[in-house]
């Protein structure tokens, strides 16, 4: 069971780095986007504009310190054979279920090694 935790710590390394990257892209393109924007929108979209601006980073940042920085941390911890580490993967893997198909895939492998390493 230690090779499968061993994997598990590995894959939540790599999924919360992805987000991170992605969720950088996104930051990059939209911040690189709204200047565009507002020269279309003109004086009346300008308010939603400034309104979005201001929102999205304050999105993005908590998408980010609620999926990625906690996938990372119980990946790492994982691998440091940590207690904790298995019932923090647990609560991502079901977050990560709803985000078909790789992370439901990840998901239900987090079940599963949580499911073995508990069983009496």
């Amino acid at each position: 069971m230690e090779s499968h935790k061993k994997i598990l710590g590995i894959l939540y390394i790599i999924s919360g780095m992805l987000q991170l990257f992605i969720f950088g892209l996104l930051a990059t393109f939209l911040a690189s986007l709204f200047p565009f924007l507002a020269n279309e929108a003109g004086p009346d979209g300008a308010w939603a504009l400034e309104w979005l601006g201001a929102f999205i980073p304050i999105l993005l940042w908590g998408l980010i310190i609620l999926f990625a920085v906690p996938s990372i941390i119980g990946g790492i911890g994982m691998l440091q054979q940590k207690s904790w580490a298995l019932t923090l993967l647990l609560i991502m893997g079901c977050f990560k279920l709803f985000s078909f198909p790789v992370g439901t895939a990840l998901g239900v492998y987090t079940i599963w090694v949580y499911a073995e390493c508990n069983k009496k």
